[in-house]
């Protein structure tokens, strides 16, 4: 009986050509694309984060709050004032202001329409006169005319949000309750590199993790300072900057690598 062969095959010959140097390159871009995991790890060392700190000290000794206030009532209106609003037309504002209404006893017993008046300048002065006025009640009616001392309380109060409690327990009373989140804080820990969150709320988590209990009081007022004078929001001055070495974000103009404009 004849055995019947099985054709073979033949193989198939594959028209893509060897890989030459040129073609390996989407290794290379998979690597890049890694490399800003690794450089937030190096952006998040402590001995990093430590030497912002020492040079934002050194960079801005006598920082602090830029509202003028004598107590923390008077801290916490004029915190309520700043939403929107320059602290410098807020400082015009507010010595007219306790003049005719020095507690918040009598800041209660003021209409609202005087209260208006008085702050107009500072816009959107109708919900910040009914924030004053109710956080006016509240502190006279519940806490003895006194502001709290503790964040849990002081946010019930109308007016006194999470940052502006902040801002009254940190400034007035030296309580680090929290870390300060305005739009220099935010923009400029995003620039350094300390978080990529866009939302206050999560900023502050973020920078409460990293940046040591007894700094955090301090570290918005330095940041603030230097959001207003060097890394502003447009056109970063980085050639003035004390941390531009320190700093990789894709908004520089200037950086000491090369020595060369980068817009």
């Amino acid at each position: 009986m004849a055995i019947k062969k099985t054709a073979q095959k033949k193989p198939v010959k594959s028209s893509a050509k060897k890989a030459t140097p040129a073609a390996s390159a989407p290794v290379t871009a998979a690597k890049t694309k890694a490399s800003p995991k690794r450089l937030a790890q190096t952006d998040l060392a402590p001995e990093r984060i430590d030497e912002i700190l020492r040079r934002l000290a050194a960079a801005y000794p006598n920082a602090e709050c830029a509202l003028h206030h004598r107590n923390a009532w008077e801290l916490l209106v004029a915190t309520i004032l700043s939403a929107q609003c320059t602290d410098a037309r807020v400082n015009m504002v507010t010595p007219e202001l306790f003049r005719k209404y020095p507690t918040p006893q009598a800041m209660a017993e003021a209409s609202l329409p005087a209260i208006e008046e008085e702050i107009r300048s500072t816009g959107f002065y109708r919900n910040k006169a009914k924030s004053i006025a109710g956080a006016a009640r509240r502190i006279s009616h519940d806490f003895g005319g006194k502001v709290p001392r503790t964040l849990a309380e002081l946010i019930t109060v109308p007016g006194a949000a999470r940052k502006t409690a902040s801002v009254v327990l940190g400034v007035a009373y030296g309580l680090a309750e929290g870390i300060v989140v305005d739009t220099h804080v935010l923009r400029i820990s995003r620039r350094l590199g300390l978080t990529q969150a866009t939302e206050p709320k999560k900023v502050e988590q973020d920078l409460m993790k990293i940046i040591p209990h007894n700094r955090w009081i301090q570290y918005s007022h330095e940041i603030i300072h230097h959001g207003r004078q060097v890394c502003i929001a447009r056109k970063p001055r980085c050639v003035d900057c004390t941390l531009e070495d320190l700093c990789h974000a894709s908004d520089k103009t200037w950086s000491s690598v090369d020595t060369a404009k980068l817009r």
